[in-house]
């Protein structure tokens, strides 16, 4: 795994026969992705894949920032 810095980090992962990828410790660990979470795939043709924790999402559709630096 690439540090970029401290909260930031760039990795490639390998998908699988099964179209599956394996989401690394560290970030896991830095964004508390537990076994049983729920993760949404938000995708746009143009600028590609993102993958969130779904409370995220819920969160940020009502309103509820949790990161006043947040930019979305």
């Amino acid at each position: 795994m690439k540090n970029v810095q401290e909260e930031k980090f760039i990795i490639s992962v390998k998908v699988g026969p099964k179209g599956q990828i394996t989401i690394p410790k560290e970030a896991r660990k830095m964004f508390d992705i537990n076994e049983g979470d729920t993760l949404m795939i938000l995708g746009d043709k143009s600028y590609g894949l993102a993958i969130v924790k779904s409370d995220s999402v819920y969160d940020l559709m009502k309103g509820n920032k949790k990161d006043e630096n947040y930019r979305g």
